[in-house]
């Protein structure tokens, strides 16, 4: 049965609940458009309108069964479009609001991790500054130059079994400096962690 456009919503409504896809294409055609318009006045984009609108359609017909409960077509699908269109509204403000809290953690993060690094450099510089003399050279060939036991005890003149010795010390002496940094990071982690 093909519905002429002068076909009025109540009969529409019943065919509806019949399960007649006629009648949906009937009201679809009818009022799409309005009711893109109108939802327009609500997110100021017609791609996105027409896929709110589209959404209540797709609504309708999946529940085409209560459609006797409609007492007016236009009001009905108005309702709809507007509630559609404020709960979309509403899960836009909510993932804003949840990047801009995400954008703030990461640049807090940052500055705490660029505060920690610059930190640590700093007392990592001035614990290698206060190891013993001979400690802080092989340390220094090890780590930086990075040379191994054998290239060190040859510029130091002595066994790779001192250089081990000595860079095992250093390193001995480093931790014992650097332990209460190394506390800090992992108290602050272990808060960070907490607030997730």
């Amino acid at each position: 049965m093909r519905f002429k456009e002068q076909t009025p919503d109540e009969f529409l409504i019943s065919e509806l609940k019949n399960n007649k896809e006629e009648a949906f294409d009937c009201i679809f055609r009818r009022y799409y458009k309005g009711l893109c318009a109108y939802a327009t006045n609500y997110v100021y984009d017609l791609d996105q309108a027409q896929s709110l609108v589209q959404d209540c359609f797709v609504k309708l017909w999946a529940n085409r069964d209560r459609a006797d409960s409609i007492e007016s077509l236009p009001a009905y699908l108005s309702r709809m479009v507007r509630n559609r269109c404020i709960d979309h509204i509403r899960q836009v403000k909510s993932l804003e609001k949840l990047h801009e809290k995400l954008e703030l953690e990461e640049f807090v993060i940052n500055a705490e991790n660029s505060l920690l690094s610059r930190e640590f450099e700093e007392l990592l510089v001035k614990a290698i500054s206060a190891l013993p003399k001979k400690s802080k050279m092989a340390f220094e060939y090890s780590r930086f130059e990075n040379l191994t036991y054998k290239e060190i005890g040859v510029k130091m003149n002595i066994s790779s079994k001192a250089v081990e010795a000595l860079l095992s010390r250093a390193l001995k002496l480093l931790r014992k400096d650097l332990q209460p940094y190394f506390t800090t990071v992992v108290l602050a982690i272990l808060i960070w962690m907490s607030k997730l």
